[in-house]
């Protein structure tokens, strides 16, 4: 389980560390372009019923914590589904990774297709 601090205050998000991953290229990408947005997710099994959103803006200090000291493969589909989110009026929208069933699809945006390892 991953951790993004928010803030000053370094308000703790767990997120799994894959999602993370995910959700950094995509943060980082709206950043560097200077762009404020938000970033929405419904709170996991073992925290009250709801939901949460932050309002990420480029002069807020952020930071990325993963527990995994190795990078995940990164899926392409999976990234696009977050800046398509990113880029519309509701911001990122935090949904789960829906992975394909089928080895060696081809999927990852680098390293090598880990079925033909």
């Amino acid at each position: 389980m991953g951790t993004l601090y928010y803030g000053n205050a370094g308000t703790a998000i767990g997120i799994a560390d894959r999602a993370l991953a995910h959700l950094q290229v995509a943060v980082v990408t709206k950043l560097r372009r200077g762009e404020s947005f938000t970033v929405s997710w419904q709170h996991p099994d073992d925290q009250p019923d709801g939901r949460s959103t932050l309002w990420l803006h480029p002069n807020i200090p952020l930071r990325f914590v993963f527990d995994d000291p190795e990078p995940p493969e990164l899926s392409r589909t999976y990234l696009e589904e977050l800046m398509r989110s990113a880029n519309s009026t509701g911001g990122i929208q935090l949904v789960p990774e829906h992975l394909d069933p089928a080895p060696g699809a081809a999927d990852e945006v680098d390293g090598p297709d880990p079925a033909s390892a």
